[in-house]
């Protein structure tokens, strides 16, 4: 039986996600905000503590989370170069964890179908083997969230522009944990109005 590594969670949210006219963490999905699904899914996951970055109207989506932002377990950063991309927000979230975690796994703000249960078998699996690396993957495609150790913050650290950590996976093929998660809808990204019409009217078919 493995031991448990505590592996905190970093939610990249800080996009102006100008396409929608309005700030995409805001739109309403089934009763709730986007960004609200892939937060809750974060808090209830066995993560020891979640990170959520901002930056386009953060004042905005801070005041419709509510108390949520009080959760003991979530602290929240503003990223005021959100514009430089994703890679700015991965550093400030990295650098308000790196000292006290062995482990992250970087969510994406818009993938609000991604669900605890996930999460926690990402995170199981990744506790019970000595990479230092771990990607889930549909029909053996890699997708998103990825778990990396303390090993690699100092790379995830030199990361620039708006590429995430996609290269550092990619040359060290060898550290890598892939599993294979048989629900493509919980690796859904919203990036265009079509598509958050799309999830809608799923969701909506749904019981």
């Amino acid at each position: 039986m493995s031991l448990e590594k505590p592996t905190a969670g970093i939610i990249l949210a800080a996009g102006a996600a100008t396409r929608f006219g309005q700030p995409k963490q805001l739109l309403r999905l089934k009763g709730k905000y986007l960004i609200e699904w892939v937060l809750d899914a974060a808090l209830n996951s066995r993560l020891s503590r979640i990170v959520l970055v901002l930056g386009y109207a953060h004042q905005k989506i801070l005041q419709a989370l509510a108390e949520k932002t009080q959760h003991s377990k979530l602290h929240i950063e503003v990223n005021p170069h959100y514009k430089k991309g994703q890679s700015h927000s991965l550093r400030i979230g990295l650098s308000a964890l790196k000292n006290d975690f062995p482990a992250v796994i970087f969510l994406l703000g818009d993938q609000p179908m991604l669900n605890s249960e996930t999460i926690n078998t990402l995170l199981e699996r990744f506790w019970s083997v000595d990479s230092d690396i771990c990607v889930p993957t549909y029909r053996g495609q890699r997708k998103n969230p990825a778990i990396f150790s303390r090993r690699f913050y100092n790379h995830l650290m030199d990361i620039k522009g708006d590429t995430g950590a996609r290269q550092l996976i990619d040359d060290n093929p060898d550290q890598v944990l892939t599993i294979e998660i048989d629900d493509p809808l919980c690796f859904f990204d919203i990036d265009t109005p079509q598509d958050f019409e799309y999830l809608k009217k799923r969701l909506e078919k749904t019981v």
